[in-house]
């Protein structure tokens, strides 16, 4: 049986959603590793994982503050884990060359993964050669929402999700099987459809961001809009995602992309870590 108790797990890629999915597995008293080509990257890392492991700690049953550990070399962030976790933007040649030299480097016997939100990992094959160990580990928004989906890339040996099942559920996480390789998994096919109008909404200048916001949190009952939740998880990553989507289907309108891009990408508003997006932030760090 896999040791994940005493080995430790690496994350790759320590930007908003890395140091974050770092953040959730660190309760347990393991070890985690944090790798980033930029050690500007694991820096910000480290002091956001301070801040919020210890309190997330204490709220996790029988939680452990456990060790992390961040590299800026990624041969020796990859000695001896049990999983690595690639984390980096949605950029296809990027992550198809970031998880084939994992493949290389991580022991044989240890579980590769990618946290893509919208490319399946039968699509990030090409440089991967275990293919039997490969799956998606798709986390929302930890550790504030402790939901993760978890896909095979139609080789992943059964036996290896319902590992991954099994030993998020004991690191009190939500998991979520995704039983048919699906775009967008289950919520996200469900949130880019409500996301992707909202800027449509906005774009035809029919309401302002702010105001469609204030509707759909009064009449869904939800604790922020989409515009909001958009400028927490980036909108270079909501860009990229929705560009990924209309090259899988074609019914995906252009206007949105088209409003992000004019009124936001261009001008470096990228949502709270650039200090702006549809809103205005001092904090660029989100729990």
């Amino acid at each position: 049986m896999l040791d994940y108790i005493h080995r430790p797990l690496l994350i790759c890629g320590s930007g908003n959603m890395g140091r974050r999915i770092a953040t959730v597995l660190a309760t347990q008293g393991n070890m985690v590793h944090l790798y980033d080509s930029s050690s500007e990257q694991t820096d910000l890392s480290i002091q956001y994982i301070n801040e919020y492991l210890p309190e997330l700690v204490k709220e996790t049953p029988n939680g452990k503050q456990a060790t992390v550990k961040v590299f800026n070399d990624l041969e020796k962030a990859c000695e001896n884990v049990w999983l690595a976790i690639e984390s980096i933007p949605e950029i296809l040649d990027a992550k198809l060359d970031l998880l084939g030299k994992l493949d290389q480097l991580i022991p044989q016997d240890a579980i590769l993964t990618t946290n893509s939100s919208s490319f399946p990992s039968s699509q990030l094959t090409k440089n991967v050669k275990n293919t039997h160990r490969f799956i998606n580990t798709h986390f929302y928004r930890p550790p504030i929402t402790k939901v993760v989906e978890v896909m095979g890339c139609g080789h992943t040996d059964p036996k290896v999700i319902d590992f991954m099942m099994k030993v998020f559920t004991e690191f009190h996480l939500n998991p979520f099987h995704v039983r048919k390789e699906s775009i967008g998994f289950i919520f996200n096919r469900i949130w880019a459809a409500i996301k992707r109008e909202s800027l449509y909404v906005a774009a035809e200048g029919v309401s302002t961001p702010e105001e469609i916001d204030q509707i759909f949190s009064y009449l869904g009952d939800f604790r922020h809009g989409a515009f909001h939740l958009m400028d927490e998880v980036g909108l270079d990553v909501v860009y990229d995602i929705e560009n990924h989507y209309a090259e899988a289907r074609q019914d995906i309108p252009k206007e949105p992309r088209q409003y992000l891009q004019d009124n936001f990408l261009s001008k470096n508003k990228l949502g709270v870590k650039s200090g702006s997006g549809f809103y205005q932030y001092k904090d660029k760090n989100i729990k």
